[in-house]
């Protein structure tokens, strides 16, 4: 009885370590995913930001950045990030405060599925700016049309080094 109570146990014990290293593998793969621009990986991340002014003026910016992935060919992704700005600043411009949605930049990188030989993975692509700006001195009140860029490296260590 003994015998058999401690193989379960042991049995049992080798199944949860497995379990455990593979969550913890998967974890870890998520993580190079987050950190990757052009990843398969749907995400919507938020950045704020804040600025001090010398004429006691601040400014608060939300960006919200929806990243969409989609599948061209069994070798080539298009990944969609949109950067929608939420924007409150006071005393910027002429002692005034402005509140709302800033110009939406909309980027499109055309990016292969696998890296690089040497581990680089790249995107390139247009960009569009959308004036949607709800008052005139949060945006451009323009359209514009440019390229945009990404390449990165990730290493073992878990680090990621980009230039956009």
């Amino acid at each position: 009885m003994f015998l058999k109570l401690t193989t379960t146990c042991l049995i049992l014990d080798l199944a949860w370590a497995s379990i455990a290293e593979a969550q913890e593998h998967d974890a870890d793969e998520l993580a190079k995913q987050l950190a990757n621009p052009v990843a398969a990986l749907i995400s919507v991340p938020f950045q704020l930001n804040y600025d001090a002014y010398e004429s006691n003026g601040e400014k608060w910016l939300l960006n919200v950045q929806p990243v969409i992935p989609m599948s061209l060919t069994d070798k080539w992704n298009v990944i969609s990030r949109t950067i929608i700005p939420l924007v409150d600043q006071n005393n910027v411009v002429n002692d005034n405060s402005q509140s709302g949605l800033g110009d939406t930049i909309q980027s499109f990188f055309f990016s292969p599925k696998a890296p690089t030989a040497s581990g680089w993975i790249v995107g390139l692509g247009p960009a569009l700016i959308l004036p949607t700006a709800t008052d005139d001195l949060l945006g451009q009140e323009q359209w514009a049309l440019g390229p945009t860029a990404v390449a990165l490296k990730q290493t073992e260590s878990g680090w990621t080094m980009e230039r956009s």
